[in-house]
């Protein structure tokens, strides 16, 4: 699955968008609720934090 995250000027997930779903809504509510529990360093542009959307690929490994 991919989640599309808004990383603000702390390194706080702001907005967090399933761009592609497991299939699994139970999956996806998990992957949205570890992204909005992370911190990411944050994007600096002339030494200036600035907000920007980040791409995150989440892989479930289901095990018996």
């Amino acid at each position: 699955m991919l989640l599309r995250v808004l990383v603000g000027l702390a390194g706080e997930p702001e907005r967090i968008e399933v761009l592609q779903s497991s299939g699994y809504p139970k999956l996806d509510g998990a992957a949205r609720e570890a992204a909005r529990r992370s911190r990411f360093r944050p994007y600096v542009e002339d030494g200036k934090a600035t907000p920007v959307w980040a791409l995150i690929p989440i892989h479930f490994a289901l095990e018996s």
